[in-house]
C-alpha cells in the first residue's frame, strides 16, 4: 500500500505519447488481471477436486460457490466505494490480499472443515475479486469514456478465457499434486498478478495534473457530466429495473455451471467430453463480453440487453432436454450471453449515473448477482422436483427481459 502510494504522488506528467500508450496499457493490464478473477466461470474443474480432497460432501461445496459469489457482489459495493475514494490500484492491491490469502488459507486448512473454507476461502476470494473487478472496469472507462463498450468488451475478454486458462490449469494441478496444490499456485500466480496492475491502475489526469473522470480521449475542455450522487441512485426505478435483471440473469448460468460435468456425464458425455463445456464456453463467454458491448454502442444498451434476455430464454428451454453434443452447445451459447449481459453493467452504470462515482454504482448493480446467488439456490432446494432448476431458469430469463423493457435509461444531461 505504502508503495504504491509513493507511486502516486511521483507520477510522471504526462505527454499525448505516453497517454496514448498508458491507455492501451490499461486495457492489457485489466484484461490480464480478469484471467485470474474469473473463479465462478471455472467452478466446475475444482468441483470435484474439493469434494475429494476436503472430504465435503457436493452439497456443502456448491455452497461454497455460491458464497463466493455473494461475497463478490458484496463487495463490489465496498470496493467499487474504496475504488472512489482511494483509486484504482489501491483496492486492487487489496483484492490481491484476498485472493492469494483465500487460497492459501484454503490450502492450508488440516482439517478440511466445511466452515473454515466458508469463511478462510470462499468469503475473501470472492470480496478480493470483487475489489479488482469494478476497479478494472471503472478505470478503463475513465480512459476510454468515448468508447466504453470498446473497452469493456476488450477487457472482459479476460474474464471470458479465464474459465478455458483456469480449467486446464486446475486440473493439470489437481492431478499432479491434489487440490492443496493447485489452490497455492493459482492463488500465488493470482497475488502476484494483481499486485502488478495495481502498479499500473491509475484515474487519467488533466493537464493540470489533476484527477479527471471526463479526461476519455484525451480531450480535457469537455464540461463536467451531471453525476447523481448515491443516495439519488438508490432513488431512481431505472436502478431497480437493472438490479432485477441482474438478479433474474443469475440463474440461467449459475444454477448449472458449477456442476456442468455431472450435467453432462448424466446426459450421454463423458467427464473429459463434459469439461469441454467449460473451456469451449469460456470462449463463447469471451466473445459475447467483447461483441456485445460493441453491439451496444451501434445499437443502444436497451435494445442489446432486450436481445440478451430473449436469447438466455430460449436458451434456456432448450437447455432442459438438451442431450449429448448438444449439452455443450447450448450451455455455450448460455454462456456467450450471460457473459455479455455482465459486461453491459459497467457500461449502464457509468451512462446511466454518471462516471464520477462509477465504482460503487457498478458495485451497487453488482449486488444482484449475489441476491440470485444465494435465493435461487435456496429456491431450487426448497422447491425440488424434476426439471425445477430448468423452470426457474427460463422464468429468471423472462423476469429479465421484462426488467430491461421497463428501464427508460433517461440521460444525465451532458453524459453523452
Amino acid at each position: 500500500m505504502i508503495f504504491y502510494l509513493n507511486y502516486r504522488e511521483n507520477r510522471l506528467k504526462h505527454t499525448n505519447v505516453n497517454v496514448k500508450l498508458h491507455r492501451v496499457i490499461i486495457l492489457i493490464t485489466g484484461a490480464s488481471i480478469q484471467l485470474i478473477i474469473g473463479i465462478p466461470a471455472a467452478w466446475g474443474a475444482f468441483q470435484k477436486g474439493i469434494e475429494e480432497g476436503f472430504c465435503l460432501k457436493t452439497e456443502n461445496v456448491l455452497w461454497l460457490f455460491s458464497t463466493v459469489i455473494f461475497s463478490y457482489g458484496v463487495g463490489c459495493v465496498v470496493g467499487g466505494a474504496l475504488q472512489d475514494k482511494i483509486g484504482a490500484g489501491a483496492a486492487c492491491l487489496i483484492g490481491a490480499i484476498g485472493i492469494g490469502g483465500g487460497f492459501w488459507i484454503g490450502s492450508l486448512d488440516p482439517k478440511s472443515s466445511f466452515w473454515t473454507m466458508l469463511v478462510g476461502f470462499s468469503i475473501p476470494v470472492g470480496a478480493g475479486c470483487a475489489f479488482i473487478a469494478p476497479s478494472v472496469m471503472s478505470c478503463a472507462q475513465k480512459w476510454w469514456s468515448r468508447h466504453r463498450g470498446f473497452a469493456t468488451g476488450i477487457i472482459g475478454c479476460g474474464t471470458g478465457l479465464s474459465g478455458a486458462v483456469l480449467t486446464v490449469s486446475a486440473r493439470r494441478l489437481i492431478e499432479a499434486g491434489g487440490i492443496r496444490l493447485c489452490f497455492r499456485v493459482i492463488g500465488s500466480a493470482g497475488a502476484v498478478l494483481c499486485l502488478l496492475g495495481a502498479v499500473v491502475l491509475r484515474e487519467p489526469d488533466n493537464e493540470n495534473g489533476k484527477n479527471s473522470v471526463i479526461f476519455g480521449e484525451m480531450k480535457s475542455n469537455r464540461p463536467v457530466e451531471d453525476d447523481e450522487a448515491v443516495y439519488n441512485i438508490l432513488r431512481r426505478a431505472d436502478y431497480w429495473w437493472l438490479l432485477l435483471s441482474v438478479i433474474a440473469a443469475a440463474p440461467t448460468v449459475l444454477l448449472f455451471s458449477p456442476i456442468i460435468i455431472v450435467i453432462g456425464t448424466q446426459r450421454g458425455l463423458s467427464e473429459n467430453k463434459a469439461a469441454w463445456a467449460i473451456i469451449i464456453g469460456s470462449f463463447t463467454s469471451t466473445f459475447g463480453r467483447l461483441g456485445l458491448p460493441w453491439l451496444s454502442d451501434k445499437i443502444g444498451l436497451k435494445r442489446t440487453a432486450q436481445y440478451i434476455f430473449a436469447a438466455l430464454t430460449g436458451l434456456s428451454v432448450l437447455f432442459a432436454f438438451a442431450y449429448g453434443n448438444w449439452v455443450i452447445v447450448v450451455y455455450c451459447g448460455l454462456t456467450l450471453f450471460y457473459s455479455g449481459q455482465a459486461a453491459l453493467l459497467p457500461i449502464f452504470a457509468s451512462k446511466r449515473f454518471g462516471l464520477r462515482h462509477s465504482g460503487i454504482n457498478y458495485g451497487l448493480l453488482a449486488l444482484g448477482m449475489s441476491i440470485g446467488s444465494l435465493s435461487v439456490p435456496i429456491l431450487a432446494r426448497y422447491l425440488q422436483g424434476n426439471g425445477i432448476s430448468h423452470l426457474i431458469a427460463v422464468c429468471s430469463g423472462a423476469l429479465g427481459f421484462a426488467a430491461i423493457c421497463f428501464y427508460r435509461g433517461k440521460k444525465i444531461p451532458g453524459n453523452g
